[in-house]
């Protein structure tokens, strides 16, 4: 089997009523979960491109919707303080009912980093920033109050009430590498796998759990307790014809031809017939768990023609 969730990025420019929209959409569709990015802008140019930002956008899911899953995928451990971001986690898992779901990364658009005053430190202090921040929000969650002596990041006896309503409340953790692979395997409920510069195929999917799973193992965790998910990029139409239309729309934007756009993408693109097929072979290489883009602009309907799968896909 395996679920669905609908990823939304509002940097491309979403208003709150269309991310309202489009997640009581996906909730009535059969939906599990709906994920919202964690940035500041699009790119230097997109001055006047509305962006809202993440965890404000969770809060208002929180009570806007009634069952779907919310949460951000993923939310940068830079851009707030790791008690902070603890507390307001567990602020959305109340105002939500429990149906959080954290996402948290190391953090990687250094445009945003230096545009909004963060220090941009390299790769591997901002994974030492994450291992601290994950440290933390555990504690956060769990002890009365939280003490952590971590390399970059400390606290003292910091409360956290409430806690949240779920125990433990379901981490994740997304990416491709390696110590990537390991803190998720050490400290998380989920792995959302991303591989460099494209969405993963059934194939790349296949290799990257077979990773995951040898990180598990180099733990001495059971491979089968951390849930395995793939982000996608999906162009769904009625028929071939109008998704193969919308993908040659989508790469003339971006100076492509449609094959060479969405073989450097690692796009779906076909009937939700198709789509359905190609989830399964996702599922056939260990995936519980899609978390579904669209292209910007056509997102409510392919919403729409993928609800059709949702309950077959799941019982599959």
């Amino acid at each position: 089997m395996i679920d669905l969730g609908l990823q939304v990025e509002p940097m491309y420019g979403f208003s709150y009523p269309e991310i309202r929209e489009l997640a009581r959409e996906a909730e009535r569709g059969g939906f599990r979960t709906i994920w919202v990015s964690d940035h500041f802008f699009l790119n230097r140019d997109s001055l006047t491109t509305t962006s809202l930002e993440a965890w404000t956008v969770l809060a208002a899911l929180a009570v806007d919707t009634a069952t779907i899953r919310i949460g951000p995928m993923v939310s940068c451990q830079s851009y707030r303080s790791p008690a902070l971001l603890a507390k307001m986690a567990a602020s959305v898992d109340h105002l939500s009912g429990g149906r959080l779901e954290f996402g948290i990364g190391a953090g990687w658009k250094e445009d945003e980093y230096r545009a909004y005053g963060y220090d941009f430190p390299s790769n591997g202090v901002r994974m030492d920033e994450l291992i601290d921040t994950v440290a933390i929000c555990r504690k956060m969650w769990t002890e009365d109050r939280a003490t952590h002596a971590g390399r970059h990041h400390s606290v003292t006896d910091a409360p956290c009430a409430p806690k949240p309503i779920q125990t433990p409340l379901p981490l994740w953790i997304g990416g491709r590498m390696p110590r990537m692979m390991r803190l998720a395997a050490r400290t998380a409920e989920w792995f959302n796998y991303l591989p460099l510069g494209r969405f993963p195929t059934p194939a790349d999917a296949r290799v990257g759990f077979a990773q995951l799973d040898a990180a598990c193992r180099s733990v001495g965790r059971d491979p089968a307790t951390l849930g395995k998910s793939v982000f996608v990029l999906a162009v769904v139409g009625e028929d071939d014809g109008e998704a193969q239309g919308i993908a040659a729309e989508v790469a003339a934007a971006a100076k492509l031809t449609p094959a060479d756009w969405q073989a450097s993408r690692g796009a779906m693109v076909g009937t939700t017939e198709r789509i359905a097929d190609t989830l399964r072979e996702y599922a056939a290489a260990g995936a519980r768990h899609a978390n579904v883009r669209f292209p910007f602009g056509h997102d409510l309907r392919m919403t729409r023609l993928l609800a059709r799968i949702t309950a077959e896909l799941r019982s599959w």
